[in-house]
């Protein structure tokens, strides 16, 4: 088993490293990730690190997928990116501890995003980095919110690599899913009297809606467009811009955001999409500004996968953010 524990009842579980962090028999001490990792169990009594680190969590769910009308298959997402990751070469120091799953349960997805967001004003509690890898989109509401709840009437940006905006308003006006975590987040700020500072890079105009794109002017929601950045590949701007003016970023990266013929793995397919060169550089920057404060990488679907290309993908984009260059 690769948790600790899959009982129906607990939608937390820590994850036993001998069965997912695991390489080559053959490697010098200290090269690869799996050599490094350290377990980190929430439902323990834990106290903040004296260092600074990072801390994996897994959301697995495609609840919202399926309640979106995509293809389901993310919820195996966060264990095969942990397989693909534990194998990547290390050549920087940094603290990294795997913090386990939240699992969405016989379909209870606000019941797993509540938990999630729990476990994320935990972790950054512990005064470590949240890195969660999910699941669908619905990933970043219960990410959201335990950020929200950790930094209070402080202002968080909300960077979003994706082909969509994910602004779809609730199902019946109460029901979330991969297309409505953003349209939350903006609801739950208006209901504090806050300001929804939201950035979405790749956006694909036959992947939305112009009723989506409506909503986003009308909040000013600051995008750009997936041609924009393949015509102008090195051209940064957009996320500095974001970085100037915000002390605080959350990070969340849709790998739909990408070609489908290198992220094949996703619930929704982009033939249009980015190359990865654009946001490897702007995670570059991001990690460089010192400013985000938490990241999540969304929408792997091994079932769709090609030879783990996709898991391999991110698996690329998340060591290029820990590396300092």
């Amino acid at each position: 088993m690769d948790i600790l524990n899959n009982d129906a009842k607990l939608l937390y579980s820590p994850v036993l490293k001998p069965s997912v962090w695991s390489g080559r028999a053959d490697a010098l001490l200290g090269e690869y990730l799996y050599q490094q990792v350290k377990v980190l169990d929430l439902s323990k009594n834990t106290s903040a690190f004296s260092d600074s680190g990072y801390a994996l969590l897994g959301f697995q769910s495609d609840e919202g997928v399926k309640r979106n009308l995509g293809n389901p298959g993310a919820a195996e997402g966060p264990m095969a990116f942990r397989k693909c990751f534990a194998k990547m070469p290390v050549h920087t120091d940094f603290n990294f501890y795997d913090a386990g799953n939240v699992s969405c349960l016989e379909g209870d997805l606000e019941a797993a995003q509540t938990e999630l967001k729990k476990r994320v004003n935990q972790i950054l509690s512990l005064r470590l980095m949240p890195v969660v890898i999910g699941g669908g989109h619905e990933t970043a509401w219960g990410h959201y919110q335990g950020i929200h709840q950790y930094f209070g009437k402080e202002p968080v940006a909300i960077l979003n690599f994706d082909a969509h905006f994910d602004l779809r308003p609730l199902v019946d006006g109460k029901y979330g899913n991969s297309g409505t975590p953003f349209f939350q987040a903006n609801a739950l700020l208006e209901q504090n009297n806050q300001s929804f500072h939201y950035y979405c890079a790749g956006i694909q105009p036959f992947a939305n809606t112009s009723s989506l794109f409506a909503y986003a002017d009308q909040n000013k929601v600051e995008y750009h467009l997936a041609e924009r950045i393949n015509n102008h590949p090195s051209d940064l701007t957009f996320i500095e811009k974001v970085i100037q003016q915000h002390e605080k970023i959350y990070v969340t990266v849709c790998l739909d955001v990408f070609r489908a013929s290198i992220a094949p793995g996703v619930s929704a397919p982009q033939p249009l999409g980015i190359e990865a060169q654009y946001v490897i550089n702007a995670l570059r920057l991001l990690k460089a500004s010192k400013k985000v404060v938490s990241l999540d990488i969304v929408e792997l679907s091994p079932k769709h996968d090609v030879n783990k290309q996709t898991a391999k993908l991110a698996s690329c984009l998340l060591m290029e953010y820990l590396h300092d260059y």
